[in-house]
């Protein structure tokens, strides 16, 4: 499965190959546009002019990450909260798994436990470590036992609930369908 959302063909590939993009962009994908969350990644590399590691952005200077976020265009609309949630995850990433993003989850022995690693993360809640789960299940193959249900509804085949179903523009209009209507019966309930 490769990415591909209506972003930068080259966001698109930097998210395909390099599993501390994807978690970045998750990180950021709150408050602000999916397709700025993920496109992120992108744009600090080329700010940074390589691609970062975990250990990098964990030992970056937290007052330049910071300033690297916030250069217009800003890499999230809370771009200060966001490099510091960013470099906290990195720093995680660093102290559990030596800097290898993917031993999240290529160590998990199940779906519950790749659930687990994933909430453990600062600033991902059960909902965003579902669709966190779903989207490393649907789009890159990573299904250990039980990953569906960790996911909850977000793992359901043929779900359009999150970026985790977005394959073209038909699917992301879907999921906006559905986050529209979740917002709306929000507010009817509110």
């Amino acid at each position: 499965m490769t990415f591909s959302l209506p972003i930068a063909p080259e966001a698109n590939a930097l998210l395909d190959r390099s599993p501390l993009a994807l978690l970045i962009g998750m990180t950021l994908d709150q408050q602000d546009k999916l397709e700025k969350a993920f496109s992120s990644p992108y744009v600090l590399a080329q700010r940074l002019g390589h691609e970062p590691t975990a250990r990098e952005i964990a030992d970056f200077d937290t007052e330049e990450l910071i300033r690297l976020f916030a250069t217009p265009p800003a890499l999230h609309r809370f771009p200060k909260a966001m490099a510091t949630r960013t470099q906290e995850v990195c720093r995680q990433l660093v102290e559990r798994y030596d800097g290898d993003t993917a031993r999240l989850w290529t160590e998990a022995s199940d779906g519950a436990d790749l659930f687990k690693r994933v909430a453990a993360l600062p600033g991902f809640g059960k909902q965003k470590s579902q669709i966190f789960v779903a989207l490393l299940g649907k789009r890159y193959g990573v299904r250990p036992a039980g990953w569906r249900e960790a996911a909850g509804a977000y793992g359901a085949e043929g779900s359009h609930m999150s970026v985790a179903d977005i394959v073209d523009e038909a699917s992301l209009g879907k999921v906006r369908d559905y986050k529209k209507s979740v917002k709306a019966a929000a507010k009817s309930v509110g």
